[in-house]
């Protein structure tokens, strides 16, 4: 999900149009990106949140993060 990417400008524009929030408002939404992400990937929605856990690396293990990611694996 680079910025270079179309999928995220598709993504960054869908959380504008469906929440009116950015990138940074889905840590406190999340369930805000998990229904664009699967709306845009689909079929690769679950590949798409292990790159994004693999960038994260130890982060993941963080209380916050882990929540963030069990609402985002749902």
């Amino acid at each position: 999900m680079r910025s270079g990417n179309t999928n995220f400008n598709l993504i960054v524009a869908k959380l504008n149009a469906l929440y009116d929030c950015q990138i940074r408002d889905c840590y406190d939404h999340p369930e805000y990106l998990q229904t664009v992400l699967k709306e845009v990937y689909k079929d690769d929605y679950k590949s798409i949140i292990h790159e994004i856990k693999t960038c994260l690396d130890d982060l993941v293990n963080e209380k916050d993060i882990s929540d963030f990611f069990k609402i985002m694996e749902k």
